[in-house]
């Protein structure tokens, strides 16, 4: 999914570290041979070392081989306020390289900000004169199709239906989730299947994601899934409270998304009164049909009433919390899950 047009410079911006990386390989591999990159590529902090350096660099003949690739970290001058630096850069510099660059060097800026001021000149030359990439956080419904290119980088077969929990587990992390399938890969080999206990096992787990899964043993009413689940947080001290709350927070947005869905409200015309993300909407959405809305109120009140103790300090907090997976799956046990 990572494809670069050739370019005496490149701009690599955005907050997402992977994409950086994987766009910066790309260009080095296109650059240099292997035996060439050892000694013509150099790295540099523009926090630390002044434009004007880098560009006498990018203008100095490769010590071996035909070419070479200079990287500039942190041009802070492209931000719409630059941070303080003990110098200042001489951009004039920059804008003159960008004019008539060298043949025989790659410059690569790095830029690892959110947004920069596309209205500043130097921009607007890296533009004209090289190749601008953006390297954003992709979003959550995309992470389908990330898990999918790097099964297929790594040669194993992740199936559709358990991408979900790379969602849940990572979100849209790339450089966390290219770890996590690597890890993945080792464990089933080249060619190798990764079932949904396989992922279960091996994936780094996040309490909100936890918290899902502790709602979805509610939904099938699995209540020695639910304790297993409770037992592995536990070991991370995650506390009662905090995942009773974290429950709370679940099984309430399954709910707005009930009522609303009722009332005809489509997903995205939900977000204006459901404050989260749209990926926690949808899932909601998909959960909402498990549970009538009787069922909710139910389970809200327990709840309830379980922070209210757990707070109080009227029962021992790990007994209290077991007491409350119980009770909610007591509550779907005479209730058919729908399909």
């Amino acid at each position: 999914m990572v494809n670069v047009k050739q370019s005496q410079v490149y701009l690599l911006y955005g907050e997402e570290s992977y994409l950086i990386q994987e766009h910066k390989n790309k260009i080095i591999e296109k650059t240099l041979k292997k035996e060439d990159r050892e000694f013509n590529i150099s790295q540099y902090d523009l926090e630390e070392t002044p434009i004007e350096d880098v560009i006498t660099d990018a203008e100095t003949f490769p010590f071996l081989g035909e070419g070479k690739v200079v990287i500039a970290n942190h041009p802070v001058f492209l931000k719409a306020k630059p941070d303080k630096l003990p110098f200042e850069h001489d951009t004039e510099v920059l804008l003159e390289y960008l004019q008539n660059p060298a043949e025989y060097t790659v410059l690569i800026l790095v830029a690892p900000y959110e947004k920069l001021d596309e209205r500043k000149k130097v921009f607007k030359q890296l533009k004209k004169n090289g190749e601008v990439i953006s390297c954003q956080p992709v979003k959550e419904w995309d992470v389908d199709k990330w898990v999918q290119t790097l099964a297929n980088d790594l040669h194993i077969t992740v199936p559709p239906e358990i991408h979900e929990l790379f969602t849940q587990e990572i979100g849209a992390n790339l450089m966390a989730l290219r770890k996590e399938m690597e890890k993945l890969a080792l464990y089933v080999g080249e060619g190798g299947v990764v079932t949904r206990e396989i992922a279960e096992q091996l994936l780094s787990h996040s309490a909100e994601a936890s918290g899902l899964k502790l709602v979805d043993a509610v939904m099938e009413k699995d209540l020695g899934r639910a304790i297993r689940i409770y037992k592995d947080l536990e070991k991370l001290n995650e506390e009662p409270i905090a995942l009773t709350a974290l429950l709370a927070s679940q099984f309430r947005i399954i709910s707005q998304a009930k009522v609303l869905k009722q009332k005809g409200y489509g997903q995205n015309q939900m977000k204006s009164y459901i404050k989260a993300h749209p990926y926690v909407i949808k899932m909601a959405l998909k959960r909402e049909r498990a549970f009538t809305q009787q069922e909710l109120d139910q389970i809200m009140n327990q709840l309830a009433e379980t922070d209210y103790n757990l707070k109080q300090g009227k029962m021992e907090k790990a007994l209290a919390f077991e007491m409350l997976l119980y009770r909610l799956i007591n509550i779907k046990q005479n209730t058919p899950v729908s399909s």
